[in-house]
């Protein structure tokens, strides 16, 4: 096996990522694998199984999951290597249930997918060929001996083990493992197992630096205070130089007397004249990289890279009328969070590559988000991608991996399973100055409370099961958070509101929750919104209740053509189709999307069109949720729409498919999130027109509204100087809407916004006094012209829904799904490696085309 070398320093690493093969235990056949890697895509890669997304193949893979699978790999170790004092296997993620052998001896038995394994093999190594294997035991049949050891079922709201055919034998809550590979409403059931993330052989004989931690003492205009404190673990007695470089200039150095073992050293230094770091859209997200050396003598031990980020991050929450506020300070300035929940890329972790990494985040930034929350039923990520969001200034609210399921937290070995795993875990990414909250869970406080789980559960067994609640995340989590990562905070749930406070769902509100002019209040902490899809509420209902943060809600689409084909025949075109219907995790959902599309929109002509005009009900939806949320600051401080991303093709709530497309929503998203939104709406049978500013100081503007008839002519106009106060929300026009509508046709006009600043604009609206079916829609045509990668498109009349549409994988558009009025020019950056005919490599399909 070749030696891939990652330092030249007394600390060596070698990968061991060559001649692996695997076979199903039992099997006499040994076959090529990839680690890291998983037996699904190790299968794929062979022929051995057909492509699990495509129609209903899912289907007939569950039984690999219940089979047990053997990794082997053999590697050469010279006697220049077998010398070390210190020699380890490192393995950075099993997943889950392994025993590893190496020279045929036991030397760990793993059963956390979250966790690294260190392996001390000094005596076990040999001079020469060495063999290392993997066995790797079912995760559904050890959880089938964990369910029956408990005694009783734990709820587990999305554990599809139907389709896995285990009928309601639901068993990942007792496997430290990804929840969402047991399925979920967005996705499918394949529980994988396999080296997840890279092995190594670890090789050093002075020391090395377990963990760097960088803590800021003091933050000030001149100087930061900062200290650096060395996890050092120590070959024996020995003294050791510790040094911090910044720009490999030296900030501090000092020699300690290190003992044999693990122990902790600090040392300060200052950095001068700082640069904060700010969340996108507020300042330079600046980082500092910083290097930790440990040195004996002339020897230079081990190094460590930190990147850091000045700057203070809080939570909020103090008493207010409506209850008690819930929003995030960056820097002494409140901020309100822009963005939505992300989900592993893939179900099979291994196929997701730096560059997917930064496509996702580079595809938030430039939607304007500046938080995503990594949601609890997926992993703690890769390190580029805490990477990717500390450069490009993006926090991160960061569950802990708990799910919509209660836990065996009664259980001394399952704590402290968890425990080792939270600890890594924070140590790994406590640097991060893009993490702004932990969060305990994902709606298990809500489920235990709101969803009926307690109903099949006698006195005692409730007791038991809340009391393991409470022993993970009342208890386990805040006290590691205490000694760990002290300086962020700590959210027991979401959604939640406090403990003395009982948690409301806005379906479930009684008298007291409002005051006398029939607001909302007695509000605190986050909301899941689901009144709308779950609870089959119209689109309007998001303005109707606000609450101080939404941390989820959504709306499903499908995805666009191209990925549908990817997945899918012809014939299956039909949402009612058995492969539409399997595809289709959230119950009903496909009816749903069309319910509310006969709510909003006109019948669809066919299936494609189906799919369009579905991007566009999406879309509407998310944007009057994230417009009524931003109206409300600063009530509301926090927009998190579900969900961001996709683990494979499929109808989902993503406003990013799977292949990376953007969906309708994420450019309407992009439009929404602006750090200026002008925001027109009907209240109380008045016309309003919102200006939400999240700049930090006071702008000159112009705001011009104007209603316009569908072939340009101009019915109404108002033209005003106003100053955009900063960071906040205000009502700049208002007029009685039956008044300004007089004499006019609601199904004939469209009312358009423009902010301008020195003469530019930089924010318009398009707003409409009826639904969309209602509208009385002209034919335009459209024409295009191109001046190399840019498109300049203009319409005779006006156009609804513009969609650039191309069958090439790699096109791509700055913007696409937006409305023109006759005499406007509209500017579309073209992305693509080949170049581009339009006419025969762009399509344009408007509203009026889909019917």
């Amino acid at each position: 096996m070749a030696c891939n070398r990652l330092k030249r320093t007394d600390l060596q690493l070698i990968e061991l990522k060559d001649n692996w093969k695997f076979q199903k235990t039992g099997d006499t056949v040994w076959l090529e694998a990839s680690v890291p890697g998983c037996v699904h895509t190790d299968l794929l890669y062979n022929g051995l199984i057909k492509d699990p997304f495509y129609r209903m193949n899912e289907k007939g893979l569950q039984w690999i999951d219940k089979a047990d699978w053997d990794y082997q790999t053999n590697f050469y170790v010279t006697e220049e290597m077998k010398i070390h004092k210190v020699l380890k296997l490192d393995f950075k993620g099993l997943d889950t249930y392994a025993d590893v052998y190496l020279n045929d001896s036991l030397v760990l038995h793993a059963d956390n997918m979250y966790r690294e394994w260190e392996v001390d093999c000094k005596n076990l190594i040999l001079v020469g060929e060495n063999k290392l294997k993997i066995h790797f035991r079912s995760p559904i049949t050890e959880g089938l001996k964990k369910l029956e050891a408990y005694g009783m079922a734990l709820p587990a709201a999305n554990d599809f083990s139907e389709i896995g055919e285990m009928g309601d034998k639901k068993v990942s809550v007792f496997s430290r493992k990804a929840p969402y590979h047991f399925g979920w409403d967005w996705g499918p059931r394949l529980v994988t197992s396999g080296i997840w993330r890279p092995v190594y052989i670890k090789m050093y004989d002075k020391a090395v630096i377990e963990n760097l931690l960088i803590t800021r003492d003091s933050l000030g205009k001149d100087k930061a205070k900062l200290t650096a404190t060395f996890e050092i673990n120590a070959v024996s007695d020995q003294k050791l130089d510790l040094i911090i470089k910044l720009a490999n200039v030296i900030k501090a150095k000092t020699q300690i007397d290190a003992k044999a073992g693990i122990a902790s050293y600090s040392l300060s230094f200052y950095i001068y004249n700082p640069e904060l770091w700010w969340s996108n859209g507020m300042g330079k997200a600046h980082l500092y990289s910083l290097k930790g050396e440990v040195r004996s003598g002339s020897i230079l031990c081990d190094t460590n890279f930190v990147n850091i980020g000045l700057r203070s991050l809080k939570l909020v929450q103090k008493p207010d009328s409506m209850g008690k506020s819930f929003y995030f300070e960056i820097n002494g300035v409140p901020v309100f969070a822009k963005g939505a929940n992300y989900i592993p890329n893939d179900v099979f972790l291994n196929r997701v590559k730096p560059e997917n990494y930064e496509y996702i985040i580079k595809s938030a930034v430039e939607a304007n988000m500046n938080m995503l929350r990594v949601w609890g039923g997926g992993i703690y990520e890769n390190d580029i991608f805490y990477d990717l969001c500390d450069k490009y200034g993006i926090m991160i609210w960061h569950d802990f991996m708990f799910a919509c399921s209660m836990y065996p937290g009664d259980s001394l070995p399952f704590l402290e399973n968890v425990r080792q795993e939270v600890i890594q875990n924070i140590k790994r990414l406590r640097n991060h100055p893009c993490i702004a909250l932990w969060v305990g869970n994902n709606e298990i406080y809500s489920g235990w409370y709101g969803w009926n789980w307690q109903e099949k559960y006698n006195g005692k067994q409730k007791e038991q099961i809340w009391k393991g609640y409470e022993n993970i995340f009342h208890q386990l989590l805040p006290e590691i958070i205490s000694k760990y990562d002290s300086v962020r905070p700590y959210w027991p749930s979401t959604p939640f509101q406090a403990l003395d406070h009982p948690l409301k769902f806005p379906l479930h509100l009684d008298q007291k929750d409002y005051d006398d002019k029939g607001k909302w209040v007695n509000q605190s902490g986050d909301v899941h919104f689901w009144a709308v899809w779950h609870g089959k509420k119209p689109f309007e209902y998001f303005s109707e209740w606000v609450p101080r943060f939404v941390s989820e809600y959504g709306f499903q689409s499908f995805p666009d053509i191209n990925t549908i084909r990817k997945f899918s025949e012809k014939d299956d075109w039909q949402i009612t189709s058995p492969v539409m219907n399997w595809h289709q995790r959230s119950g009903p959902g496909n009816m749903l999307i069309k319910t509310y599309l006969d709510y909003y929109y006109k019948n669809p002509k066919d299936f494609e069109s189906f799919l369009f005009v579905n991007q566009l009900l999406q879309a509407k939806g998310v944007v009057m949720a994230i417009e009524a949320h931003r109206r409300h600051m600063p009530e509301c401080m926090g927009t998190l729409y579900w969900q961001l991303n996709d683990c494979w093709p499929a109808p989902s709530w993503s406003s990013i498919d799977y292949y990376g497309r953007w969906k309708a929503l994420h450019y309407a998203v992009k439009k929404a999130y602006q750090n200026i939104l002008i925001s027109p709406v009907v209240e109380k049978e008045f016309f309003r027109v919102y200006v939400v500013s999240d700049e930090l100081k006071p702008i000159q503007a112009e705001m011009i509204l104007s209603i316009k008839d569908f072939s340009g002519k101009e019915l109404w106009t108002n033209t005003q100087k106003i100053e955009l106060s900063e960071n906040t929300s205000k009502i700049y026009f208002q007029t009685p809407l039956e008044e300004l509508l007089k004499g006019m046709d609601k199904r004939k006009i469209v009312c358009f916004a423009q902010l301008f600043v020195d003469n530019k604009s930089i924010a318009d609206h398009y707003f409409y006094f009826t639904d969309i079916k209602n509208l009385e829609l002209p034919k335009p045509k459209i024409t295009l012209r191109t001046d190399k990668d840019m498109i300049v498109i203009t319409t005779d009349l006006f156009a609804k829904d513009i969609y650039l549409q191309s069958d090439k994988a790699d096109v791509s558009f700055s913007d696409n799904y937006f409305d023109l009025l006759p005499g406007q020019f509209k500017s579309v950056i073209c992305h693509s490696s080949t170049k581009i005919v339009p006419g025969k490599d762009i399509k344009i399909i408007t509203l009026t085309d889909s019917y």
